[in-house]
């Protein structure tokens, strides 16, 4: 007995598969070596069950009898006010990304039945057209891709062949547990819904084709309105912009725009507060919103995203002698190309107010807010950016943003820069 596997949109050398040892990707992993594909099987241990490392066992042995190469990741699950199901899957989908090679394919044992879960599950929870696409068959993650070959399967035909061929697999049984909303759905509501509709998987997993084909559509036109309220720093958009786009279009912007910058997702409530108290705010209001450490806030004209850092301490200052990175305590780093380092060593300090530059070509000094104010930079950043003083007190540098007269002149006559990297 075989099954089908729905192929890839290209030809792949190499596959990974992700192996539980459970019946799913048993299965998959199986079939992929039956038909020839080169494949190596990944194992994330989430450390969650007593049996957890005599789960990675089995697998172990699973695979040593079929000659395929194994990598066991372990993972800590850290909650952050998520579900334990919702940040067991995160933590185990950045075990997957990190551990993919360039180009290399992610195979994913899931099928019709989880297709229609999830669809039903997204539902429930009011989700819109992208999420009510489900999963995928085929999309990017990491530096590679992932693959879900076995949409097109129920879960008894994965029985059958299990069956047929001989193999061997564990049960978690925190599977059966009804606390878990999948558990609930699939356990209680599903076998409900198959007696009424005998065809109810099948029905909902065209559901989310149908869905998937809508977002499909929608990511065109997304991906064209981004592109018009971009601005040169992708962690900015114009607010202007924004505001002729039509209200549903601008909350699918906001959201892939979010998503393209790797910050967690936007909430809905995320989005109605960006439109009630960004899009309008007064250019110097400061409206900000935040949430899981990440933050949008509203200067200028912008909308400016990034994850939410601790600033420079006010009182800190650290010797540097340019001969190597400097470490920021706020996670930034300040280097000094091109040269050996300094013909003494300076002070490196967090900006406390009051500071005063002299720029090229000016006979006076400017004070530092104003110049950084006119350069555009956000009062935010500046928390975060570095000054380079001599032993006086003089403000030689404002990261690499701002050059003192004299300083800038010392880096030309050398051919040296001085690089500031802000905190991710």
């Amino acid at each position: 007995m075989g099954l089908a596997l729905q192929p890839p949109p290209h030809p792949v050398e190499r596959v990974a598969v992700g192996f539980s040892g459970g019946l799913d990707s048993s299965v998959l992993l199986h079939a992929l070596q039956a038909q020839g594909h080169a494949v190596r099987a990944l194992h994330v241990n989430h450390g969650l069950h007593g049996d957890a490392d005599r789960w990675a066992q089995h697998c172990a042995a699973v695979c040593a009898e079929w000659r395929v190469p194994l990598q066991v990741v372990g993972v800590r699950v850290e909650r952050d006010g998520e579900g334990l199901e919702a940040a067991a899957r995160r933590a185990r989908y950045a075990a997957f990304a990190e551990a993919l090679a360039d180009g290399e394919v992610l195979a994913l044992a899931h099928h019709r039945d989880d297709q229609a879960e999830t669809f039903l599950l997204r539902a429930l929870r009011g989700a819109g057209v992208d999420g009510l696409a489900a999963m995928r068959p085929w999309r990017p993650l990491g530096h590679g891709w992932l693959w879900r070959p076995l949409l097109a399967f129920g879960r008894d035909a994965l029985l059958a062949y299990a069956q047929a061929h001989g193999l061997r697999w564990i049960d978690d049984p925190s599977n059966a547990d009804l606390a878990f909303e999948r558990n609930f759905l699939r356990h209680r509501l599903m076998p409900l819904l198959r007696e009424r509709w005998p065809q109810a998987d099948t029905g909902l997993t065209r559901a989310a084709t149908l869905a998937a084909e809508a977002a499909t559509l929608l990511d065109l036109e997304d991906t064209r309105a981004l592109a018009e309220a971009a601005t040169a720093d992708p962690h900015a958009l114009s607010r202007t912009a924004l505001a002729r786009l039509p209200t549903a279009r601008r909350a699918r912007v906001l959201r892939r725009w979010i998503a393209g910058l790797g910050l967690p997702p936007l909430p809905a409530a995320g989005v109605d507060r960006i439109e009630r108290e960004l899009l309008d705010a007064r250019t110097d209001a400061g409206a900000t919103f935040a949430w899981h450490g990440a933050a949008v806030r509203a200067w200028r004209d912008l909308l400016h995203a990034s994850r939410l850092r601790a600033p420079l301490p006010p009182d800190w200052e650290a010797a540097w002698d340019g001969r190597a990175p400097l470490a920021l305590p706020d996670g930034g780093t300040l280097t000094l190309d091109g040269a050996s380092g300094f013909d003494a060593p300076l002070r490196v300090r967090a900006r406390r107010g009051g500071e005063r530059i002299v720029l090229p070509g000016r006979a006076h000094s400017h004070a530092l807010k104003h110049v950084l104010q006119e350069l555009g930079v956000p009062p935010w950043e500046r928390a975060h950016l570095p000054l380079l003083c001599d032993d006086a007190g003089t403000v030689l540098a404002a990261g690499d943003l701002v050059h003192a007269a004299a300083f800038g002149g010392w880096l030309r006559v050398r051919r040296a820069r001085l690089h500031w990297t802000p905190p991710d």
